[in-house]
């Protein structure tokens, strides 16, 4: 019963996990108007404090032997943006802190021949420092799993796996879906997870937005909390106590 309790309210200290979620990082002149995707590099130096303070940032690769550690938390980052390299990569390791990047690889493709991109190319992810960061999967296409057969889910797992063996960069086999979504309803969330066994996921990620616990319950139905660029330093707070705003 206590224990019960303890997870509820997020103080079971050795089992519980915070992963946090975002996106990208500018520096706040560079941000206009209202972006929930953007957290400023400004903030995100104020969160990164705080979090060294109280928590220990590990990677998913971690868990395994580190299951003793108390206060435990995942920075995550999504889609493996340019602006992680510039303005991420430099607060990790002022800092010394671990990030995980789940990177869908036909975005990263696409990216390299538009003029203004986006997205690190190739040999950027393959240089990322492994001391800070972890790189695992996102998809090939970003396209939304619940939307689209079992047989083009695999293909497009498959083709990200591929992508990131041949270019020789090193990965986690942890999974975040596209948009969070995935099939959730019987027999096809049956296949679908399945399937996710049989290509080696260990593990996946959705939103969720609660505290999670190691070793994992439903280890591909695994809650983000999600820091959105216009969340104040309380509010942050709040969510790396709780997982939510509202109780």
């Amino acid at each position: 019963m206590l224990r019960f309790v303890k997870r509820t309210l997020g103080f079971s200290k050795e089992e519980s996990v915070r992963i946090l979620m975002y996106h990208k990082v500018l520096p706040e002149k560079e941000i206009s108007g209202k972006d929930g995707l953007t957290v400023s590099a400004e903030n995100l130096e104020e969160q990164f404090k705080y979090i060294k303070n109280h928590y220990n940032t590990v990677f998913f690769n971690d868990l395994n032997t580190g299951n003793q550690l108390k206060h435990k938390l995942i920075l995550t980052f999504d889609d493996g943006y340019l602006n992680n390299l510039q303005y991420l990569v430099p607060l990790l390791e002022k800092y010394r802190l671990k990030a995980t990047i789940f990177i869908p690889t036909g975005l990263i493709h696409k990216d390299l021949t538009d003029k203004k991109r986006e997205m690190m190319t190739f040999d950027e992810i393959r240089s990322l420092n492994p001391e800070y960061v972890e790189i695992a999967l996102h998809s090939h296409t970003h396209r939304n799993y619940s939307q689209i057969s079992l047989q083009e889910t695999a293909d497009d797992l498959n083709e990200n796996i591929r992508t990131l063996e041949e270019k020789k960069i090193p990965f986690t086999k942890v999974l975040a879906y596209p948009y969070g979504k995935f099939p959730k309803k019987g027999e096809q969330k049956k296949a679908f997870f399945s399937m996710l066994e049989n290509a080696g996921i260990t593990s996946a990620v959705r939103i969720g937005n609660n505290i999670a616990y190691y070793p994992w319950k439903n280890k591909f139905e695994i809650k983000r909390i999600d820091i959105k660029g216009g969340d104040s330093f309380e509010i942050f707070k709040w969510k790396l106590r709780l997982g939510k705003i509202k109780l």
